[in-house]
């Protein structure tokens, strides 16, 4: 892919390429959703400014560093910025960021001001909120700013809270790149965020907060916005909360700079929606829960009556519904001190440690309540050590709340007047559930354990096996938390492109060992997380425009139609010299005891490659008895020809209803004149999937689907019915899925009773 790609060239799979936030934008801009036109600078075209600037070595040395050092932190931070900021940059790397702005211009009409955001390549995942923390430029107009402004989005990769954070997630530095979104801006008159479902307790409520102007106030808690919740079933809005909004941030339509004002007297304690602009709202945020298949975190603006969606990203701090946190009778007795929304739960006594700078962020110890007006991103060292957070400004959307419901910890935002009535020192408790701050200490508070998304505790058991999707061996833990009766997908190919270097680049520099080496570093991961729940690997799938832009991947095809192309088992079959490393890495797991580890052929179309395959695996000294063999079932072609296939011998299919979908219909997904007609419900897929089931369950074959559609609860429904051995969803929608096929298998078993009784 090249250095510059416009937005709807990408959709939700190319997070290699464009970072977590351009691929939500382009797969937005596909289904029809109202988002802003531009384009994205690459990751790949990232990588290529640094392999050619020859700063790689020294800017990764300088990022080893205690974290948790301050002083350390901030040094180098600012060393690995000066590194990014004074590196030559490539002519023709400037030079197509230039033209394709100037592009950007000839599409609108005029010379546009424009927003230019950061999108790492391991942001808005499921399993990792990467929120804040890199940069954001806006009203940024002209070629040269735009140009400055990315390479100051490439510097903010390696600011203090982003190496912080990277550390404390298990990223890599080296292994996460970032693309640089220049998008068309909008002058907003109001704005704000909404959570598709409660970010809590992931409730069927919608949760909108907005305030005047730009949504950066929201966002970062520096205003206190108004506050709507929507029923989602009755669609009514049952909660309304109107704030006092002192600031806003705008367009000076002057000067074209981002200035923040006073808010006009007869705005501050006005309604920001209206009721129709809330519930249109609602319908969007509807529509891409169900298109990607989890409750979604959305940005928004209008313009001129208009409302744009900015940016979705998974909710990453939706939990299982915990016990009761009701005030125990101490609590009850308690001097309420300070009021305000509570935005993540927990009960919790400490100490107030009152922080009004960065200056102050090193006397928050472990244990101690911090308080402060509002969060920043730089802040998130301390919020890690305390026990609660407490601001005066911000909402269920800020900063503040979001990190809080990350780290587990207790949060109360928008006291308005926490930071002058609590002192350093005093001895506080702290209910995030009810959004009260009492005076002393409650007895037995405690609180909850930081968890990733969908952690549970308990689980129903389901006939039906409930699996997850893996897409990085970083995500192992937060997909494990699940309690996942398995991995249905893990792709392998994020494990190579994560390498920088396509495969053929390792076998023709001599590098082979090394390349096995960290397929079975990164496999083993998760297989050794789940152990020993069975573990399906899909082989490479990557399209060759993926391979094109990487090192090594000058000779890859030219393709018009990349999907449809030279990827899967037509690869694997082809080059069969990466293919045997594949199974080397897998030979080396099982010798090593990984005995749970599958392998899944993927874009097969007749039963001759599976066995070819498997030929293959022989050679390579891989016992076909001990290890399960499968594949994926993506094109109609596999799925009429399945008892071929099943004749050939296969221990489990798996469908892939993103591909199977699309290669049925004649319906590309990244097309926007068609994306309408992309349906995974469309009789014809469901047929098909029907067709399969009913042939494998006969022969003992093992079913499962692993497609984005696996996570949809009224597919998962469909599926239970049909018979499906297994379903494989997304990390945050495990604990919906199970509940939802818990529910269908009982109603089954019922009518099933009642119709004996017949």
């Amino acid at each position: 892919m090249s250095t510059v790609v416009w937005l709807e060239e990408v959709g939700k799979e190319d997070v290699p390429v464009v970072g977590g936030k351009g691929a939500s934008l382009g797969e937005m801009i596909n289904i029809g959703v109202p988002v802003p036109g531009g384009f994205a600078v690459t990751a790949q075209g990232y990588h290529d400014f640094l392999d050619r600037s020859g700063i790689e070595k020294e800017l990764f040395d300088v990022l080893k560093v205690n974290v948790n050092n301050n002083e350390e932190l901030e040094r180098a931070s600012a060393r690995a910025k000066e590194l990014i900021l004074k590196a030559d940059v490539p002519e023709a790397i400037e030079k197509a960021i230039k033209e394709r702005y100037q592009e950007l211009c000839e599409r609108e009409g005029e010379e546009v001001f424009v927003a230019v955001r950061s999108s790492a390549t391991a942001e808005d995942l499921p399993d990792a909120s990467f929120a804040g923390q890199q940069e954001t430029f806006l009203n940024v107009r002209g070629a040269d700013h735009v140009y400055e402004a990315v390479k100051k989005c490439w510097a903010s990769l390696y600011g203090a809270r982003a190496i912080f954070y990277r550390v404390e997630q298990g990223f890599d530095h080296e292994k996460v790149y970032l693309s640089a979104i220049v998008q068309k801006m909008i002058d907003s008159e109001k704005s704000g965020v909404m959570f598709s479902s409660d970010p809590v307790s992931g409730d069927p409520r919608v949760i909108i907060e907005s305030a005047w102007g730009l949504g950066e106030t929201v966002v970062s808690g520096s205003v206190s916005p108004d506050n709507y919740v929507v029923d989602r079933l009755s669609k009514k809005i049952i909660g309304r909360t109107i704030a006092k909004k002192e600031i806003m941030t705008v367009r000076d339509h002057k000067t074209g700079e981002t200035v923040t004002l006073p808010v006009p007297t007869e705005k501050k304690e006005a309604v920001v929606l209206s009721d129709g602009e809330i519930m249109d709202l609602v319908k969007h945020a509807e529509v891409l829960e169900r298109h990607y298949g989890i409750p979604q975190d959305i940005e928004f603006g209008v313009e001129e009556g208009k409302i744009f969606i900015l940016q979705s990203r998974p909710i990453t701090t939706i939990h299982a519904k915990a016990a009761s946190t009701e005030p125990k009778p101490a609590e009850q007795e308690q001097k309420v001190l300070v009021r305000g929304l509570g935005a993540s739960p927990g009960l919790v006594s400490g100490t107030v440690k009152i922080v009004t700078g960065s200056g102050d962020l090193d006397k928050v110890l472990q244990g101690d309540i911090m308080v402060t007006e509002m969060t920043m991103p730089d802040m998130v060292p301390a919020m890690k050590r305390a026990a609660a957070i407490i601001t005066d400004e911000g909402g269920m959307t800020c900063h503040a709340a979001i990190v809080s419901r990350e780290l587990g910890c207790p949060a109360v935002v928008g006291t308005k007047t926490g930071t002058k009535i609590l002192n350093d020192g005093m001895i506080v408790t702290v209910n995030g559930r009810k959004g009260r701050v009492y005076e002393g200490a409650v007895a037995k508070a405690e609180k909850p354990a930081a968890a990733p998304a969908a952690t549970v505790s308990y689980k129903p058991v389901t006939a039906t096996e409930i699996k997850v999707n893996v897409s990085m061996p970083e995500a192992a833990e937060q997909a494990a938390a699940t309690l996942a009766d398995g991995v249905g997908l893990l792709r392998v190919e994020h494990v190579i492109l994560g390498l920088g270097k396509t495969p053929r680049y390792f076998i023709k520099h001599g590098r082979s060992d090394e390349y096995v080496d960290e397929l079975v570093k990164g496999i083993k991961l998760v297989a050794d997380a789940f152990y020993p729940k069975p573990v399906w690997v899909r082989t490479l799938d990557a399209p060759t425009d993926e391979f094109r832009a990487m090192e090594g991947g000058e000779n890859e095809p030219e393709e018009h139609n990349p999907m449809l192309g030279w990827r899967g088992i037509r690869r694997d079959l082809t080059d069969t010299d990466h293919f045997r490393l594949e199974m080397a890495a897998f030979k080396k797991l099982h010798e090593q005891g990984d005995d749970n580890v599958g392998i899944m052929l993927p874009m097969v179309q007749e039963a001759s490659e599976l066995r070819r395959a498997k030929q293959i695996m022989r050679e390579e000294g891989l016992d076909l008895d001990k290890i399960d063999v499968g594949i994926m079932v993506e094109t109609p072609a596999a799925a009429l020809t399945i008892e071929e296939f099943i004749e050939e011998g296969l221990d489990f299919i798996s469908f892939g209803t993103n591909d199977l979908t699309q290669y049925t219909l004649a319906v590309d997904r990244n097309n926007e004149n068609v994306a309408n007609l992309y349906n995974e419900f469309h009789p014809a897929v469901i047929k098909l999937i029907e067709y399969v089931v009913e042939r494998c369950n006969k022969a003992g074959v093992k079913t499962s689907i692993c497609g984005q559609a696996g996570s949809y609860p009224e597919m998962a429904k469909r599926l239970v019915e049909i018979g499906i051995t297994s379903i494989s969803s997304n990390i945050d929608a495990v604990a919906t899925v199970r509940e939802t096929v818990a529910r269908a298998e009982l109603i089954m078993m019922l009518k099933a009773l009642r119709e004996r009784k017949d």
